[in-house]
């Protein structure tokens, strides 16, 4: 059965910033100064539907030809009217990341202040743009995606095996990136406040298909505020350019490498908490206790039983020391940000403008 669409927000609204506080805030999506930054690779059979669907308070459009064999850049301009269009050339194939930040510093060249990734390949549902650009003008987030297993009915529509394959990038995402509270982290259908993306583009982002990964990786290290948006799955005749085999080894390294920069960034670095002094008292009773064990396993002699001496000297460190990882894991998945920071980072553009 198919889901139905959601009802869009209507044009301007008056709402609540969060249950319980009674400030009203006014909700003009006509002014928010929204922009679909649109990569575009081989996609000249599914552009033309995509910028057709893009709602009328849009207030721009960038397409970005990413080197593109079929000229995708030349067929858009020769084939849509929409003045809203803007065309953005790459001399280099740069991967959707590439493509994506070279659309982002575009559309915050020319004023845009939220903006929204859409692939060219028609695969994701632009009525659920306004659910994408709500938190963010409400100054409840800084960075909304989409969340495609917020139901099984939204699944009905995904293979099995991309099922399972992103259940199992979401859990190495979580452990990477620091946010425990946000799912399917390859969705591509994500919007961003300008403002914060101006920070992301100063750094070193994946480029190619670990981008959207990698992204919320450099968003934990903003302390930027993340929100999920339940959409359901959707796919047509189009055909992915991501091959499994080859990205599950360099996607595992990557992850590695981003919990290792976070652990050490965010507990060692940039603050010093509780966490810290239980990953340090966890991590060293873990490891004796398991060296003290494996040091008498080749030492020992067969036919002399182990004492309760050395039974308790190498369990109880390995016990206390994994329950102490638990309790920092415990003060990890509590840690996740939630203060947006782009009201913060419009101030100060703003004063360094005046």
């Amino acid at each position: 059965m198919t889901p139905e669409a959601p009802t869009p927000l209507p044009s301007r609204r008056t709402m609540s910033r969060r249950v319980g506080d009674p400030r009203p805030i006014d909700v003009s999506l006509a002014e928010a100064g929204v922009w679909l930054i649109v990569p575009c690779y081989k996609v000249v059979d599914h552009i033309a539907r995509v910028i057709a669907r893009a709602p009328p308070w849009i207030e721009g459009i960038v397409c970005v030809d990413d080197a593109c064999p079929q000229k995708s850049g030349d067929h858009i301009e020769a084939t849509i009217a929409d003045p809203r269009v803007r065309v953005v050339r790459l001399a280099q194939n740069q991967g959707v990341g590439g493509a994506t930040l070279a659309g982002y510093a575009e559309a915050a060249r020319r004023g845009g202040r939220i903006l929204v990734k859409v692939d060219g390949d028609d695969q994701m549902d632009l009525s659920y743009l306004s659910h994408l650009v709500a938190p963010i003008l409400l100054g409840e987030a800084d960075y909304a995606k989409g969340n495609r297993f917020t139901s099984i009915s939204h699944l009905t529509a995904m293979p099995k095996l991309r099922i399972w394959g992103n259940a199992a990038l979401s859990l190495a995402a979580k452990v990477s990136t620091g946010y425990w509270n946000v799912f399917d982290p390859t969705n591509g259908f994500t919007a961003i406040e300008a403002s914060v993306a101006r920070r992301v583009m100063e750094k070193r982002v994946s480029r190619r298909f670990f981008f959207e990964t990698d992204l919320l990786y450099h968003l934990g290290t903003l302390r930027a505020v993340v929100r999920d948006v339940p959409m359901p799955a959707r796919y047509g005749d189009e055909v992915s350019n991501i091959r499994i085999g080859a990205i599950v080894g360099p996607f595992a390294f990557k992850h590695l490498t981003n919990f290792v920069q976070r652990i050490i960034g965010q507990y060692f670095v940039r603050d010093f908490t509780v966490a810290t002094l239980e990953l340090l008292a966890g991590g060293a009773l873990f490891l004796f206790g398991l060296a003290y064990g494996l040091h008498w396993l080749a030492v020992r002699d067969p036919h002399v039983a182990a004492s309760a001496g050395v039974v308790m000297a190498a369990a109880l460190p390995v016990i206390v020391g994994v329950q102490l990882l638990l309790q920092a894991m415990n003060f990890d998945v509590s840690n996740v940000p939630t203060r947006a920071i782009h009201p913060y980072l419009r101030a100060i553009e703003q004063l360094e403008a005046d």
